[in-house]
């Protein structure tokens, strides 16, 4: 018996969440907790307009990133990211991913200020909100078998909605004001620790209070209550430190780097419009958006890959295999470009290509009902009817049956014996 409640101990404090300052049993083990949050880094940065295809910028970022992890409480594999879009937001993933848009980025005014903004997110990170959100809001089954939508070629239409469902809710997470002052508490200790000007949190908030009474809340304030009191309780837990001597305030790193993303800004101007002109099914006016923002800014692969997709429609399709390769080099390992470069080579009848890239495309986003549907395609065109009949089917039931290619797919289950 003595032994048995050892045990049964020991297990219980292997389980305690310490780095939120209380007891907190956790179902949902820590392996797990970082390959959700893994599996959801390529979701975000889709629905974030992609990475920004800097390689310096986004080194800097994980250099202040990593200063800071030194410090928490948790050793997890910490990764940083700055992703394209204009929103004014910053956000992380469980387990240790951590986003922050260009449209923030280029709002801030100092390294402190960044450092407090990646140190807040850490904060939620190590207090486990992300984790305590999915144990309430989902199925521990389901938590659990995440990684299983990953692998192999057979597609399960029901999990991979699921998944949807997940990268949704953490999209949108949406904090308690006990969980901003917690993560507030910690941040500004790992940046104190690091030896940033705790400061640069209150700068950080002070500018979207400013923001919010223009008329022009950010993003951030969607996700991240602000109230008056939270500014006063942060200057406090500022004061609690006692921070002496010298800090980092500001680097010419920080303000080269900003420099860059300002310099930029006109080119993803233009693809923003582009953006609305495509949304709009414009596509002659969207293409010339399109073009104006490669010209002014080479490297922007995203604006290349809708290139490569119009150009591809409309069967010029030399032009859109040199814009979608030179987007696939630009930015090999997300989804846009993989997709956009197979669905190119589909229109070529490069099959096995195609399927190639499709493949990774899926490991990325498993739930993409058109990348489902030219696995289909391409399987069927191969010979390979079993494997195009599953794939139709999963394109289908993610679809819900909406999308433009939803009768051809029916039609083919039809013809192909699968209805």
């Amino acid at each position: 018996m003595r032994l048995l409640i050892i045990v049964l101990l020991s297990t219980l404090l292997s389980c305690a969440d310490v780095s939120a300052r209380r007891p907190f049993l956790n179902l949902l083990p820590e392996s797990r907790e970082i390959e959700i949050g893994k599996a959801y880094v390529p979701y975000a940065i889709e629905e974030f307009d992609g990475l920004y295809p800097d390689r310096e910028v986004q080194e800097y970022v994980r250099s202040v990133g990593r200063s800071l992890v030194k410090h928490t409480e948790r050793r997890l594999p910490y990764e940083f990211y700055v992703v394209n879009s204009s929103l004014i937001n910053a956000f992380a993933l469980p387990g240790g991913p951590v986003m922050i848009t260009r449209g923030l980025f280029m709002k801030l005014n100092s390294e402190s200020e960044l450092a407090s903004v990646l140190g807040h997110e850490l904060g939620h990170i190590n207090a486990r909100h992300h984790a305590r959100f999915l144990e309430k809001q989902f199925g521990l089954n389901l938590l659990l078998n995440i990684g299983a939508l990953l692998v192999g070629d057979k597609p399960y239409g029901q999990a991979l909605l699921q998944f949807g469902q997940v990268g949704a809710g953490l999209l949108s997470l949406k904090f308690s004001r006990d969980q901003e002052r917690e993560a507030d508490q910690l941040g500004i200790l790992y940046t104190h620790r690091a030896g940033y000007d705790p400061m640069g949190i209150i700068g950080v908030f002070e500018m979207f209070k400013s923001m919010e009474r223009g008329g022009r809340p950010p993003e951030w304030l969607s996700t991240h209550p602000l109230p008056e009191t939270r500014i006063a309780e942060a200057k406090g837990e500022i004061q609690k430190l006692r921070p002496q001597g010298a800090f980092i305030t500001d680097t010419q790193d920080f303000q080269r780097m900003k420099a860059k993303l300002l310099k930029t800004q006109p080119s993803f101007e233009e693809f923003k419009k582009g953006s609305k002109a495509f949304s709009n099914r414009d596509y002659s006016l969207a293409l010339t958006h399109f073009q104006r923002a490669v010209e002014l800014y080479p490297e922007n692969y995203v604006a290349r890959a809708y290139m490569a997709y119009i150009l591809a429609n409309e069967r010029r399709l030399e032009e859109a295999e040199r814009q979608s390769r030179l987007a696939l080099e630009t930015m090999p390992d997300v989804f846009l470009t993989n997709y956009v470069y197979a669905y190119v080579k589909f229109f070529q009848r490069k099959n096995e290509e195609s399927l190639r890239y499709l493949q990774r495309a899926r490991q990325l986003i498993p739930d993409h009902a058109s990348t489902h549907y030219y696995l289909g395609r391409n399987y069927e065109a191969m010979g390979q009817v079993s494997k195009a009949l599953e794939h139709y089917r999963t394109a289908l039931e993610l679809s819900q049956g909406k999308a433009e290619w939803a009768s051809d797919a029916k039609e083919r289950l039809r013809r192909l014996g699968g209805m």
